[in-house]
């Protein structure tokens, strides 16, 4: 795969998972599940739940999957059913609870024909790598080792951002390469196939063969806007080596992992050769990642190897840190830097959004056949949703939401809608294709009793009628409006999504 095709990729699963927070061969699979009910993690006086009820809750959240909007009267979609669905051998959940790990469990296998998932299978994390990378980086500014706001190429040694106009009026800062503002380029990484060669660091930073990404540069003003770039945190990784003399998951691991008690992690990328725990990454269609695990040598950026367990460590360290706990790495100040909202909503390191009493962090991760999911509130609840599909990103935000509701979260739910009746011999008079801005259009298609709706550059999902000329898709919570009179054909459609209207004219 391509480093565009999976930037795309990953960015449709963030898009997916802002959605939560707003709102080749089939697997027969028999779900197998292994659950360990987990200590305390803070000190908090509460009432610890019995082993039966923490069970009745576990089995509510398998049956209760829900896509983003849920049509009123049809049944919740189970877990097994939707692994089956979506070719996704494996998932991994930890549930935070009140400040604490309540339990963990594995569902489905870490392998077709191999062992089943257990809290202590391994998993890519993707981009849920940076915010336990921008850690270590806090660390080194607390020990006054790397500054916040300062050009980070008085920190960089072996290779410089490369000077341009645009790094000549505002130099590049680690703050910026952080929460995503610092103008460089390279969203995603696509890894490397077992037994290919793999670019050195320097290689991938300078886009040099045998690299497969483009050049990492700035091509606009650093700080005035947010982009996400996974090349920024590839030279944030540069830094640490540099200001550190270290390897990279040797630093990592005494800087974050260990202390915060992330007992299965590692950054090493391959993995020890006769490591048995990892589970094996499969494409959409249920085929395995030919090769297996990729390897990505752009560690800060999507190199951790991690279980939903140890991530869920992670998170709480955060929000003890936030809280003004005892935390081994971070002091409350610097957490509280970490976790303040900038452009586009990113801390120094994870999303950041919501207001008090109930605001939250979270971060997704796409690696190749791997899709996870951690969010943390303020209040002690949260969750982390590993799979090993690439349809992942689906089965964890039905699975967040199902988490969602069970446990009363202030957001994330499925939004409910109720489906109407209309006329079949109305529909054509929706059919055509209809036009937002000069390259985005939407196609309106009409199969049977059933209309279409399928925007430039991705994917065709009915849409369903809750008036004569109001339709809702079940994906994402987006309502479109035909705009018509009487019989006649409509004019355009309005797409309503977010609080905010998009008026598309009809082009044929």
């Amino acid at each position: 795969m391509s480093g565009n095709a999976a930037a795309r990729r990953e960015a449709r699963v963030r898009r997916m998972m802002r959605t939560f927070l707003n709102v080749g061969f089939r697997i027969l699979l028999t779900v197998n599940a292994t659950m360990v009910v987990m200590p305390r993690s803070v000190a908090e006086e509460s009432t610890s739940p019995s082993a039966g009820d923490v069970e009745a809750r576990i089995q509510r959240v398998e049956a209760g999957l829900q896509p983003a909007v849920a049509i009123a009267g049809e049944p919740a979609m189970k877990l097994a059913d939707r692994m089956n669905d979506l070719h996704v051998p494996g998932v991994s959940i930890a549930l935070i609870h009140d400040g604490a790990i309540q339990w963990a469990r594995g569902f489905g296998v870490a392998a077709v024909g191999g062992p089943p998932v257990t809290p202590d299978t391994l998993f890519q994390a993707g981009s849920i790598s940076k915010p336990v990378s921008a850690v270590a980086a806090l660390a080194l500014v607390q020990a006054g080792k790397l500054d916040l706001d300062t050009d980070v190429n008085l920190f960089l040694k072996s290779w410089k951002v490369p000077a341009n106009s645009y790094t000549a009026k505002s130099n590049v800062t680690l703050r910026e390469l952080l929460n995503h503002s610092a103008g460089t380029t390279v969203h995603g990484f696509a890894g490397y196939q077992a037994g290919a060669v793999v670019p050195s660091l320097a290689e991938v930073l300078n886009g040099a063969p045998p690299a497969n990404n483009d050049p990492i540069v700035v091509d606009h003003r650093p700080g005035a806007r947010f982009r996400y770039s996974g090349g920024g945190y590839t030279i944030m990784q540069q830094m640490l080596l540099d200001v550190t003399g270290r390897d990279f998951p040797s630093l990592l691991d005494d800087t974050v992992l260990r202390p915060f008690g992330m007992t299965h992690s590692s950054f090493l990328q391959p993995l020890p050769v006769g490591e048995t725990s990892a589970a094996t990454p499969y494409l959409a269609d249920g085929a395995p990642v030919p090769g297996g695990p990729h390897i990505y040598p752009e560690l800060a950026a999507a190199g951790l190897w991690t279980t939903p367990t140890d991530l869920a460590h992670f998170a709480l360290a955060l929000l003890d840190a936030w809280r003004g706990r005892a935390n081994p790495v971070l002091s409350q100040s610097m957490a509280s830097q970490m976790l303040t909202p900038g452009l586009g909503d990113y801390g120094l390191g994870p999303v950041v959004s919501g207001s008090p009493p109930n605001r939250r962090f979270s971060h997704g991760g796409v690696d190749e056949g791997f899709v996870s999911f951690m969010v943390a509130y303020e209040t002690g609840d949260g969750a982390v949703v590993m799979t090993n599909g690439e349809r992942g990103g689906d089965l964890a935000g039905e699975i967040m939401r199902s988490i969602a509701a069970e446990y009363h979260w202030p957001n994330g739910q499925a939004v409910l809608r109720k489906r109407t009746t209309v006329d079949p011999k109305l529909l054509d008079r929706f059919v055509g294709n209809y036009q937002l801005s000069p390259r985005f259009f939407i196609q309106i298609s009409r199969e049977g009793d059933h209309l279409f709706s399928q925007a430039t550059g991705q994917g065709k999902y009915e849409i369903f009628p809750e008036s004569d000329r109001d339709f809702f898709l079940t994906e994402v919570d987006v309502v479109i409006t035909f705009e018509t009179d009487g019989q006649a054909d409509a004019t355009r459609l309005i797409l309503h999504q977010d609080g905010t209207d998009h008026p598309a004219r009809r082009v044929r």
